[in-house]
């Protein structure tokens, strides 16, 4: 795929600044302070390029979203490319040093804040201060867009003939965001594991530790890793290839009361209860009545990203980006004790952070009927096996989308999902990792190549490749048609699922 992209990448007539890189602290744009605009130097495999910090503001608020942009001094490929961020984390300069080095002219930003923690979300009085949550939610990256547009047009004489935002996690609901709010800003949105569900999934992800909360049962790592591996075991075949992965965790239907009454060295005896949480947590949030409320986490996947326990006894580890959510936007108190939770105030706590925070932090509008019509393109991908944002979410919003845009080629042409089997949140897991699927969006928005499959690589250390798969479009899933090595990507086809997901 790095092929692909180079060629595509060089497609563009390398151009070249028609002004010194210093001179941009001169420029004038709205509401927007140049703080620097200096030449960096050669750093590894990365060329020097111009990177200019620019403070933005919204009168009379006095916030200030701090951006980021580097500007390569030599063969710029024509594009831009906006950068997102992670957790709480707007974005961060270091996030330019990859675009640039390809080529791109690239932006990143704070979204108004510092850090990764969640206390910008209170003002002086401890209050909400909605300016700032407004920034981190999506002025910021629109903002950024906007400034970094500015000055590629001033450095380079000329906008960019194309722009691309590429992110995952909180940057995967920044490029939705974008494509929604937004649908001029970009022509191409790579958006990988997308919290597009974010006043939900911080619901979802307190939900593993309440259950063992209420159930007075804190399980070890052991007998959760006994339980993901009891699980891959059990329907690892099920696609006809044994290899340690779950090609389809939702058909799967394992049981941990099989293990009851079971040990393992050096991990107590599996009881009933723990069983009944391990059924919870798959299950996924229910009210006290059963009702649904969300997904839950994917047999195969591990634990301990959102129900992590630690300590001998063991207790309750919630997430700290979940945590921070619970104590600075539902509480408005830093020192907020989760443990006080109850399965009432919990069903409480869900509706006030959908009702309160949906409108301006969730990105599940359907309706992306603007950014199609002026020819954008999106890729999503989802880890199927994500410890932290559940795959569940992303399929649900995508056949929203095509509810919305007609379903059938009329959303396939301009978005497409695709699911990794056995890889978790933006990588990692056991199963081979999504490659080039950045460079997919360029090709379809420049070339017309429609992105059918995507690679899927497992290396060993020394780089060689042990394994590869192909992605497929959803819902179709590779299938194994030989008579080759299972290990080799050309030996399967995309195929419609044996059942209904």
């Amino acid at each position: 795929m790095r092929v692909v992209a180079m060629l595509v990448i060089g497609a563009a007539a390398a151009q070249a600044p028609v002004r010194p890189c210093e001179s941009l602290a001169t420029v004038a744009i709205a509401d927007t302070t140049i703080e620097s605009a200096a030449v960096e130097a050669t750093t590894g495999a990365t060329p020097a390029f111009c990177r200019v910090t620019a403070v933005l503001t919204h009168p009379p608020s006095g916030d200030c979203v701090r951006i980021f942009v580097g500007l390569p001094l030599k063969e710029w490929n024509g594009r831009f490319e906006g950068v997102g961020g992670g957790g709480f984390l707007g974005g961060s300069p270091k996030g330019l040093v990859r675009p640039v080095a390809e080529g791109y002219a690239a932006g990143a930003t704070d979204t108004g804040h510092e850090g990764g923690r969640a206390s910008f979300a209170l003002d002086p009085n401890g209050r909400l201060d909605w300016m700032l949550i407004r920034d981190n939610a999506y002025l910021g990256i629109h903002d950024m867009t906007v400034v970094a547009k500015a000055l590629v047009n001033a450095f380079y004489g000329k906008p960019p003939q194309h722009s691309y935002f590429n992110g995952c996690s909180t940057g995967g609901r920044q490029g939705l965001s974008e494509a929604q709010r937004y649908p001029a800003d970009y022509d191409g949105i790579f958006s990988g594991a997308p919290t597009i569900n974010w006043t939900k999934l911080h619901g979802e992800q307190m939900w593993g530790n309440l259950t063992m909360l209420t159930a007075h049962d804190f399980l070890p790592r052991c007998k959760f890793e006994w339980a993901q591996a009891a699980a891959v075991k059990a329907c690892d075949a099920k696609d006809g290839v044994s290899d340690g992965v779950i090609e389809d965790p939702l058909r799967c239907k394992y049981d941990p009361g099989e293990l009851v009454g079971t040990s393992a060295s050096g991990c107590p005896a599996f009881t009933e209860t723990d069983a009944d949480v391990i059924r919870k947590i798959w299950q996924g949030p229910r009210r006290r009545d059963g009702s649904f409320l969300w997904y839950g986490l994917t047999r195969g996947a591990d634990f301990m990203g959102v129900s992590g326990t630690g300590g001998d006894p063991a207790d309750g580890r919630p997430n700290p980006i979940t945590l921070d959510w619970w104590r600075y936007f539902l509480n408005e108190n830093p020192q907020w004790d989760w443990k006080t939770l109850t399965p009432e105030t919990y069903e409480q706590y869900w509706d006030q952070s959908v009702e309160e925070f949906s409108a301006v932090l969730a990105t599940d509008d359907p309706d992306l009927t603007a950014f199609r019509q002026r020819g954008g393109k999106i890729v999503l991908w989802h880890g199927f096996s994500d410890q932290l944002i559940y795959p569940q979410g992303t399929i649900d919003y995508y056949r929203r989308v095509e509810k919305q845009t007609g379903g059938g080629e009329k959303t396939l042409g301009f978005a497409r999902l695709f699911l990794a089997p056995g890889v978790g949140h933006c990588g990692g897991g056991t199963g081979p990792q999504p490659t080039g699927q950045f460079d997919a969006v360029v090709e379809w928005v420049e070339e017309g190549v429609v992105p059918e499959k995507i690679l899927a690589e497992k290396r060993a250390k020394s780089g060689a490749v042990t394994r590869s798969r192909p992605l497929c479009v959803y819902p179709l899933e590779a299938e194994y048609k030989g008579p080759g090595s299972t290990d080799d990507a050309a030996n399967f086809v995309c195929d419609a699922a044996p059942a209904e997901r």
